[in-house]
């Protein structure tokens, strides 16, 4: 048997041999019709890790017969592009796969362009991050950005089978039995990540010496002990994560951010969960349950002071309690419509009666004089103007209705109008 990784071998050397990712290589994905019609552009695969992005990419060195190279944007240097298209020059256009290409930095990017342009150099670029986030506008204008999906459980499962049953690269020349609870665990714990599964089917078999290989549940345990979790605290999915959490709350659907909580508790960011959830007590419960941003508050400096485990506790009472609280979005709408007034210039002169006047000769230039000082008068509101003229009728609070308090705010506002527009 090779020594080469069980998850390396079984790599696809066509696109019909690609697991999932229908959409680019399925009888009317675009990939597929490049590889039809012979005409392949550079192109930048996005996705997690473990999908298929590296994949796809042999899968067309072999449905299109190109060279086939494979580089990395960091480790690899310079004098190795330049053997590329060395090679190119001398038989033809070659496919470069160059991994983690968000990390290219501008000397090999600025030897590359032009080799892009001419078509010498397919570039194929992999990445777990945002394209549109992290890659140089230069190179993003020259390529195809293609998302690629993360994998089914029958896709996982796919892969396996056919590693099983391979004789010429896979497993299939051993007899291996595998139960299908051991199949199935492989199948969950990978999470949509077919080299994991791959290389955790190959050391349970790698690791019995038996004659007749009997791969169990245990075994599957065994070299599966954690699921692959995605969630890279500076990646794209991180920040996909974080708007699934907050727009859960504001949905009301409390299963789905204790989910999304759990999520991010995984991967240890206290920091991300405290402040975020901070963010939604304004900005999606505001004056709908004025009490709750102080609970939230007090949960949040809990559970820091607690640390992980246990600071899992005070976080899940506040998501709860905020994903099944009244929402309002008052007190967000009302600022943001003060602040576009004022970012498009519409401003007006502070009226001089509200002008400082607590300096030498600020009475000469007519400042402070005739305010009136609301403690004075009747339940400490006085008929005056705060607003500038031009602006003296404008209303950016604007009562939704969404909760009896708030309600309340919008009846003492209609009394006051008259005083202070």
């Amino acid at each position: 048997m090779s020594n080469e990784p069980l998850s390396f071998r079984m790599r696809p050397k066509t696109i019909d041999e690609v697991l999932g990712q229908e959409h680019l290589v399925g009888e009317k994905g675009i990939i597929r019709r490049m590889v039809n019609a012979k005409r392949l552009q550079s192109m930048i695969f996005y996705g997690p890790p473990g999908i298929g992005k590296t994949s796809i990419a042999n899968a067309l060195a072999g449905s299109t017969k190109y060279k086939f190279r494979t580089l990395n944007a960091v480790s690899s240097s310079k004098k190795d592009m330049e053997q590329i298209v060395f090679e190119a020059d001398m038989s033809g256009s070659v496919i470069l796969m160059l991994d983690e290409i968000h990390r290219l930095d501008k000397g090999k990017q600025d030897f590359l362009l032009p080799h892009l342009e001419s078509g010498k150099i397919v570039l194929i670029g992999a990445t777990t991050s945002n394209p549109y986030h992290v890659i140089n506008p230069a190179i993003r204008s020259r390529t195809q950005i293609f998302e690629l999906h993360p994998l089914t459980d029958e896709d996982v499962k796919t892969g396996l089978t056919r590693a099983l049953n391979d004789k010429e690269r896979g497993l299939g020349n051993l007899n291996v039995t595998v139960d299908d609870d051991a199949l199935e665990h492989f199948i969950h714990a990978a999470n949509g990540d077919i080299r994991s599964a791959l290389n955790g089917l190959e050391l349970a078999v790698l690791s019995d010496t038996n004659k007749e290989i009997h791969v169990t549940l245990e075994d599957a345990r065994d070299t599966m002990q954690h699921s692959q979790f995605l969630h890279d605290k500076d990646g794209d999915q991180h920040y996909d994560v974080m708007s699934a959490f907050q727009k859960s709350i504001r949905g009301s659907d409390v299963d789905a951010a204790l989910h999304y909580l759990g999520r991010l508790i995984e991967a240890g960011d206290l920091v991300t969960i405290a402040r975020r959830l901070l963010v939604i007590s304004y900005e999606d419960i505001g004056l709908s349950n004025p009490q709750l941003p102080s609970r939230t508050l007090d949960a949040i400096i809990a559970a820091e002071r607690l640390g992980f485990p246990e600071a899992r506790i005070p976080l899940a009472q506040a998501v709860i309690d905020l994903a099944l609280s009244p929402k309002s979005n008052t007190a967000i709408k009302s600022i943001d419509s003060a602040l576009s007034d004022i970012r498009k210039g519409h401003i007006g002169v502070i009226p001089d009666h509200l002008k400082d006047g607590h300096y030498k000769g600020a009475k000469e230039l007519g400042r402070a004089i005739g305010y009136k000082y609301p403690h004075n008068y009747d339940n400490h509101v006085v008929k005056q103007q705060y607003l500038p003229d031009s602006l003296k009728s404008k209303q950016y609070f604007k009562d939704t209705g969404s909760s009896k308090y708030e309600s309340y705010l919008n009846e003492t506002y209609e009394k006051l109008k008259p005083f202070v527009k």
